[in-house]
């Protein structure tokens, strides 16, 4: 845990969206925080900070609301569509030494074959981990992989502590020659054309 996350959460208990909109105006995000069979607390997080934070997969928060510590695991932001402002934050209260499940992103490394290119499936993995040790991805190796090549969840090589819960079966990345796309890309353009030569 490094200083960074470590967060001054104000309580709050005033509701609805005039008071969200006046609490983001302050700069602060409204934000929930649950499980553990607790009953929900509404917190009030400095938003410059949490912003940074949570560009990050799955952060963790260490919480101070008002000389209480909590760990929280960053679950889901909600952003306005247009503007990109956070609106609000779902915290999961998390304890250490506990492990929790969570969707990691992939990050393909290396070059595959010449002539190749790689294909990303799956965009992340499930894995389960402790909660204080939650990777910000999950590196795939492609390197001098040739065409046909298959990687599923099961090869990929997990943080030491970690489990897998995705399918072991499901595809992760696969490599394909670059022709066979190109080819494909010609064939759609050709009936295009010829949709449209019959149109007419």
């Amino acid at each position: 845990m490094s200083e960074d996350t470590k967060v001054q959460a104000e309580l709050r208990t005033s509701f609805g969206k005039g008071f969200a909109r006046r609490l983001r105006a302050a700069g602060k995000i409204p934000a929930v925080l649950y499980g553990h069979g607790t009953d929900p607390v509404h917190v009030a997080l400095p938003g410059h900070q949490v912003s940074l934070i949570v560009r990050r997969a799955n952060a963790l928060l260490e919480l101070d609301i008002e000389g209480t510590q909590q760990l929280a695991l960053v679950k889901d932001v909600q952003k306005d569509p247009v503007h990109q402002i956070i609106e609000h934050i779902d915290l999961l209260v998390v304890k250490k030494g506990e492990k929790v499940a969570i969707d990691v992103p992939v990050v393909v490394t290396g070059e595959s074959a010449p002539g190749t290119i790689v294909n990303l499936d799956s965009a992340t993995i499930s894995i389960e981990a402790e909660a204080t040790h939650i990777p910000e991805h999950i590196e795939v190796s492609v390197e001098g992989l040739e065409e046909g090549a298959h990687i599923t969840a099961a090869d990929v090589v997990l943080p030491q502590g970690s489990t897998l819960v995705t399918d072991p079966e499901v595809l992760v990345v696969a490599v394909s020659a670059e022709t066979a796309v190109v080819e494909e890309e010609e064939s759609s353009e050709n009936e295009a054309a010829a949709d449209e030569a019959a149109a007419e």
